[in-house]
This record gives structure tokens, C-alpha cells and sequence, in this order.
């Protein structure tokens, strides 16, 4: 979640679950998605803030989730975690992937 508002700058639920969807085709509950986000903000990974009011919302604004420089460095240290475990199986993925 960290990462898909970070790619779009100005997020909110409905384009962070948008986003999600489109880079890897997983479909993430509303609901998850704001207990995850309230979890990350608690951690001080995020912070979010109301927007304007949207009229199509009936006035209400929407939650702009803003990424904070811890989240920014925890997404690195993930990423870089990721690179690691994955660092010398491409042949190995390269087999699971013709298995499907």
C-alpha cells in the first residue's frame, strides 16, 4: 500500500486499491485497505488528511494518504530485503513460471 501511494503522489482509497489491482492483478477489500492504512499511519509509515469536499462523494472529502520519509525508507529496506532473497533464482522462477 506504501508503494502504491508513493507511485501516485496524491492518493486516496479508491486509487490505491485501483493501483494495487493494476500492477499486480490482487484485489484488495475497502476495508482492508483503510484498517491497514490506520495501522501504517499508527506507525508513522503514512499520514492522511481530509481533502476538499467532492460533490459526487455528497460533500464529503476524500482521504489523502501522504507517505512519510519513514515509510519511504521502510519500502527501500523492503525492496532491498526482496532483491536479496530473490538474488540467484531467476532460473528457478524462470522454471515456475513455464510450470503454470
Amino acid at each position: 500500500m506504501i508503494a502504491a501511494a508513493l507511485r501516485l503522489r496524491d492518493a486516496y482509497g479508491t486509487s490505491i486499491v485501483t493501483e494495487i489491482k493494476s500492477q499486480t492483478g490482487r484485489v484488495v477489500p475497502a476495508g482492508s485497505l483503510y484498517v491497514t492504512l490506520d495501522r501504517l499511519q499508527s506507525r508513522g509509515l503514512v499520514n492522511t488528511y481530509a481533502g476538499d469536499p467532492v460533490p459526487g462523494r455528497g460533500g464529503r472529502p476524500k482521504r489523502i494518504v501522504e507517505v512519510t520519509a519513514k515509510g519511504s525508507a521502510a519500502v527501500a529496506h523492503y525492496r532491498e530485503a526482496c532483491l536479496r532473497m530473490w538474488s540467484g533464482l531467476e532460473g528457478d522462477l524462470g522454471e515456475a513460471v513455464d510450470a503454470r
